[in-house]
């Protein structure tokens, strides 16, 4: 049997601006729509489309238990989430396509 893959992910809208977290089960495909502007809402209004960090997990249950966890987050823990495995804010979406 396959296992099925989930990930938390963090865009942004450029280096240090504004975050944005969501989950999904098609991380490829989710951000692909972010950066289209398909996504209506926040990600959306403010232009919220480079992929900074995400994490992957086997189980939907304990992805949204992190997505939670991560929006209670102040800002600062959030960039130190980022910044401890992509410093230069480098668009990832490019390495997740490939």
């Amino acid at each position: 049997m396959l296992t099925q893959s989930y990930y938390v992910y963090l865009l942004t809208s450029s280096r240090r601006g504004t975050l944005y977290v969501g989950v999904t089960n098609d991380l490829l495909k989710r951000v692909w729509q972010h950066k289209q502007g398909l996504v209506e809402g926040f990600s959306k209004r403010y232009r919220i489309r480079t992929l900074v960090w995400y994490e992957q997990t086997d189980s939907i249950e304990s992805a949204i238990v992190r997505e939670k966890q991560i929006k209670k987050w102040n800002r600062a823990w959030k960039i130190e989430l980022i910044e401890a495995n992509n410093p230069d804010w480098k668009d990832l979406y490019k390495d997740v396509a490939t």
